[in-house]
């Protein structure tokens, strides 16, 4: 991750060209439903309520000081394929893009007959990693659990309701965008065991997603993970590699992410000028799923930033759900 991430947070955090707007909730039909049905395992203080932003200039909403997580289940439209898809939305860590990198990216999966579960998982934030704090309250795993622990329980709790939610079982996927993409890596590595005591019968599901889309990644590369490590008052050791398995450090994998031939088949996207997230972190992940042996799909593009979502640019890069389309069937998950 690049310093100027400090930057699009802070825009995002206290600009004022956002407007705070009464707290999000998804569209008509559709409810939120909290995925811990008493206490939430880790909680964190938050540095405030729940707030919701919006963003002017067709950005939209981003959510801040989510402290109780929640999932929301959009149904499929059309001929139901049986595939689902779980979908973190990127902030940082600090915030959710609830609709550029969530309800719309809801919108495009259920046309396409593929039920679209939307995490809202925990980001209580801490004033952008603020150095009297103890870093983090919320951030990447392995330095905070909550947002993995969230994402653990929600697709356990899918799982458990495939048959009423009519979701085929081996068909669960994930999707994250930016900080998300990195938690969807990390649930295909990290879900042997819940980070947190079992609370019902839907933690005795596998949380190990069938397939797995990052969006323009960050925190996969060892240099991510280094700078991760440096936030805050509080210092968190990291484990480098006993030796580099690439000639150029710049494409060592973050050593908190451990790729197996188990990991599942992924799909990677990034462009080559993104200001927020080096391209380097896909690179760094593909190289070490196709070591493993593990089936990867991977998109670089010269031109396409950071933080476009499913939203039109006059980028080539625009077209990327089609490519996913096109791999999931080619996965098996959807008809081709």
């Amino acid at each position: 991750m690049k310093p100027l991430l400090f930057a699009v947070c802070v825009l995002f955090a206290f600009g004022g060209l956002s407007a705070q707007t009464p707290v999000w909730q998804p569209s008509p039909g559709h409810t939120q439903v909290p995925i811990w049905p008493g206490v939430v395992p880790d909680s964190q203080p938050v540095a405030g309520p729940e707030v919701s932003r919006w963003w002017p200039a067709g950005r939209g909403f981003t959510l801040g000081n989510v402290s109780r997580p929640t999932m929301t289940v959009y149904s499929p439209e059309g001929k139901d394929t049986g595939a689902a898809v779980v979908v973190f939305p990127g902030g940082g860590y600090e915030d959710l893009a609830i609709d550029l990198e969530g309800t719309e990216v809801c919108d495009w999966l259920t046309s396409k007959g593929i039920t679209c579960v939307l995490s809202k998982y925990r980001v209580p934030g801490e004033g952008l990693y603020p150095k009297s704090a103890q870093y983090p309250k919320s951030g990447p795993y392995p330095e905070s659990p909550i947002a993995l622990e969230d994402a653990q329980r929600t697709v356990g709790l899918v799982r458990f309701h495939a048959a009423e939610w009519h979701i085929d079982p081996h068909k669960i996927g994930v999707l994250g965008f930016s900080a998300g993409g990195h938690l969807s890596a990390a649930m295909s590595t990290q879900y042997a065991k819940r980070l947190y005591p079992a609370v019902d019968a839907a933690d005795k599901e596998s949380c190990r997603p069938d397939f797995a889309l990052a969006i323009y990644p960050g925190h996969l590369s060892l240099a991510a993970a280094e700078w991760d490590a440096n936030q805050g008052a509080k210092k968190f050791e990291l484990r480098h590699p006993r030796h580099l398995s690439v000639a150029d450090s710049s494409f060592e994998l973050n050593p908190n992410l451990h790729v197996t031939s188990q990991t599942p088949p992924t799909f990677l996207l990034q462009a080559e000028d993104d200001p927020v997230d080096d391209v380097e972190n896909s690179l760094s992940y593909y190289a070490a799923l196709k070591k493993a042996g593990v089936p990867v799909e991977m998109h670089l593009y010269a031109q396409g930033g950071h933080a476009f979502g499913l939203r039109r640019t006059k980028f080539p890069i625009t077209g990327w759900p089609q490519l996913v389309e096109t791999w999931l069937g080619t996965i098996g998950m959807i008809p081709e």
